[in-house]
């Protein structure tokens, strides 16, 4: 049964590096059609939109993207859409939601999304959200959704877990950010790790009294910002007071010492989530989730463009608009096009294309990010 007072807050700030170059400031890969027809934030917007109505949507993000957002969600109002002055990582954005929310709505459950995931099988997602909601609304609680681990993947935080809570949800023992290898095997062996999938779901006074608690120079400030929420005095507020809250990410602030209370008494629950989940974390990801859905060649080639030819070619990614592409003798290569840029890379390294924006920043190519 839907729940009246659930809210999906939507983080959209990212930049999205690893998606250059047809990732940029101003279209930031969540803004982009990755995966179908529709974007990857119109497609988190659709896949949550039967558990809510589209006016308890918000979306954070910043000042770049906030146009091209409300040009792709015309169900949303403007004041629905917040563009942080500047980036503060993931507190201080699910922070500042949970004291506007708990003005309005002392009921309020929120839903932490990321705006750029793929989900297989979005009515059992729902499902799975729904029972979040319930044990969230239930008391102090905190629900991280959790993703069984496929591989050792070094690039996801990983979630312990202890004995079963009740329908499904385990109790949460830890929390680990990104091992190195040894450490994810061993966590996969185990057999009681989930990937942290970066969605979470908590009421607001329940995120607003553990903010008070782990952040209590942060805290006071997303209050006074909220407090000014709606009036004519926000903005200025905003940029005044949100460059002082701590820079720290929601696991960091929260969730790692509270785990540290005990499985049984830190009120975190992990939901397991099997539900063809990916986070589309680089080229590499987006060439396997091709494949898998059956877009590739018979050669293992994903190449988008206005037709093409493969000779002795396998494994590459090739994303050229417009253009006749042919592949000759290369192997597990990412070939990205776009008017004022080419990227070149191998699937094997397509993780460093962020320090490549890196570099532009620092030299100061705006044209280019």
């Amino acid at each position: 049964m839907r729940n009246p007072h659930f809210y999906p807050v939507i983080l959209a700030g990212g930049r999205g590096t690893r998606f250059w170059p047809l990732s940029r400031k101003r279209r930031a890969k969540q803004l982009l059609a990755l995966s179908g027809k529709q974007t990857m934030i119109q497609q988190t917007v659709k896949r949550l939109r039967p558990l809510a109505p589209e006016r308890h949507f918000w979306i954070i993000t910043n000042q770049d993207s906030r146009p091209e957002i409300l040009r792709q969600l015309r169900g949303l109002a403007r004041e629905q859409v917040v563009p942080e002055p500047v980036g503060r990582n993931t507190a201080p954005a699910i922070g500042l939601a949970a004291f506007i929310l708990l003005r309005s709505d002392p009921d309020a459950v929120i839903g932490m999304f990321p705006s750029d995931h793929v989900v297989g099988d979005e009515p059992r997602f729902r499902a799975i959200v729904e029972r979040g909601v319930e044990i969230a609304a239930g008391g102090e609680n905190i629900v991280v959704m959790g993703i069984r681990p496929s591989r050792a993947e070094t690039g996801y935080g990983y979630i312990e877990t202890g004995g079963r809570a009740g329908n499904g949800e385990f109790h949460v023992r830890r929390f680990t950010e990104k091992p190195d290898a040894a450490t994810a095997q061993r966590f996969v062996e185990a057999g009681n790790y989930f990937w942290n999938s970066g969605m979470f779901l908590w009421r607001a006074a329940t995120l607003a009294k553990a903010l008070r608690e782990h952040l209590p120079a942060t805290a006071p400030l997303l209050e006074q910002i909220a407090a000014a929420f709606g009036t004519s005095k926000f903005a200025t507020v905003f940029r005044r007071l949100y460059p002082r809250c701590e820079n720290i990410s929601i696991d960091y602030a929260v969730l790692e010492p509270r785990s540290a209370k005990g499985e049984e008494r830190s009120g975190i629950f992990c939901l397991p989530v099997e539900v063809g989940w990916n986070d589309l974390g680089s080229w590499t990801a987006l060439y396997e989730f091709k494949v898998e859905a059956g877009e590739g060649s018979g050669q293992g080639n994903v190449i988008e463009g206005a037709g093409s030819h493969a000779i002795a070619a396998s494994g590459n990614y090739v994303h050229a608009p417009g253009k006749f592409v042919a592949a000759v003798g290369v192997e597990n290569v990412v070939v990205v096009e776009t008017d004022d840029a080419l990227l070149i890379t191998t699937r094997e390294r397509a993780q460093d294309v962020g320090k490549l924006v890196k570099y532009l920043d620092e030299k100061k190519l705006s044209k280019l990010v």
